[in-house]
């Protein structure tokens, strides 16, 4: 089809174009899988000096090896072939390699009815094959895999005997390590179960959020790495969390009380690492103080008792009052918030139920660097102030999807 028979082709014809390129590009690569089992048979290193077939297509077609055994293996299973002492090797799938070799059946169809085949006994398969046949022209490859799946249950209904051995010991690792930029590079590998409980939390957390400030711009990744800090955040609040050097797992941040105050200039995080003071101040909302007077050599002269602000009986109450982070339209709960104060305790603002709002770590975050205000209204309640690019009315807003309690007066 030249380039002006596709301007002129209607949506039907494009279709039918492609579905023929198709049938040609499948009906070669099954002719290639024939050349690929008779070299085989032969003997590849007799006719061309390499190794395996798969070695030979990687170099002429310019393919990575993987792919290339997987076309080489896929061929085995459509064609009949010799073994190294001469002797034949029946095909496994030998009527799905005529339909193969018309162009009528994708390779995910193949690799499907084959997968299927092989579980199936000898005696069985070529009624098991005529079936997934006859159903494949019809259906999608996904449809043939639950056919193959009800044809196994058929063939074996009490299912495989159950191992008697005791359950292997998961395999995972984990490395974390902090780079010279601040930025921390995380590698893992899981086994399966593990891999499913992590990919079931981080869907949870990782949707894209609501609320008022508008549309979630964030791709994939940051979503993710949204919701694996998330994570470790609800992990820490757990009463359970093992102790270290008799304390629970913490993250030590120092800063000066005049950078708190002004949230400029930079804090210790940890042992090495560096914060702004804007981001210590965020979370200096909800930690535990220890005052210390320093030296001039930054030796401590005098450490003070150490102070949780928000007391776990107020952090109750809060958990009463709003029912998960209070910012308009957002429906985390709240054992995934944070208190914040709404004038903060280094400015003079007091910690207590009044100058508290409970908010998620993301919307925390908005409300420190952004220009939106939160306020505790008349009626106890807290409501937001939108910025004036959003509402030049600044209309006090409020979250209406968490219910109040059924008994509250």
């Amino acid at each position: 089809m030249d380039d002006n028979a596709v301007w002129q082709a209607d949506a039907v014809g494009l279709a039918d174009r492609i579905g023929s390129l198709l049938a040609s590009m499948r009906s070669a690569e099954a002719e290639l899988g024939v050349l690929l089992v008779e070299i085989e048979g032969r003997g590849v290193m007799e006719l061309f000096g390499y190794r395996s077939v798969a070695r030979l297509l990687e170099h002429l077609a310019d393919i990575p090896k993987s792919a290339a055994e997987t076309v080489v293996k896929r061929a085995r299973a459509l064609r009949p072939g010799r073994a190294l002492d001469g002797s034949p090797v029946a095909a496994l799938a030998p009527a799905t390699g005529v339909a193969a070799q018309d162009g009528r059946l994708s390779n995910p169809m193949i690799d499907t009815i084959v997968g299927v085949l092989t579980q199936v006994p000898p005696a069985e398969r070529e009624e098991a094959e005529r079936h997934l046949l006859d159903f494949a022209e019809d259906a999608g490859h996904k449809q043939v895999a639950a056919l193959g799946g009800r044809i196994l249950a058929h063939l074996d209904p009490d299912g495989s005997e159950p191992d008697s051995t005791e359950p292997a010991t998961p395999s995972r690792e984990l490395s974390l390590r902090r780079k010279r930029s601040g930025t921390w590079e995380l590698h893992g590998r899981f086994d399966d179960e593990t891999g499913t409980r992590a990919s079931a939390l981080l869907d949870a957390l990782a949707e894209r959020r609501t609320g008022d400030e508008g549309p979630d711009f964030r791709s994939p990744q940051e979503r993710y790495g949204d919701a694996f800090s998330d994570v470790l955040d609800l992990a820490l609040n757990a009463p359970e969390v093992p102790t270290q050097a008799g304390e629970r797992a913490h993250v030590m941040v120092a800063v000066s009380l005049r950078d708190l105050q002004s949230g400029l200039g930079s804090a210790i995080l940890g042992d090495t690492g560096l914060m702004s003071a804007a981001e210590a101040r965020l979370h200096a909302c909800d930690a535990t103080l220890i005052p210390a007077v320093l030296g001039t050599k930054s030796e401590p002269l005098d450490l003070g008792r150490r102070c949780r602000l928000i007391t776990s009986s107020m952090r109750r109450a809060l958990f009463l009052r709003d029912r998960g982070c209070a910012f308009p339209g957002c429906h985390r709960p709240p054992r995934h918030c944070q208190g914040h104060h709404v004038r903060h305790w280094a400015d003079g603002g007091p910690t207590e139920l009044g100058n508290l709002v409970l908010m998620c770590g993301h919307h925390h975050r908005l409300l420190h660097r952004s220009g939106w205000e939160v306020r505790i209204a008349p009626d106890g309640l807290p409501e937001f102030l939108p910025p004036v690019f959003l509402d030049k009315r600044r209309k006090p807003r409020r979250n209406n999807l968490h219910q109040p309690l059924p008994f509250a007066a």
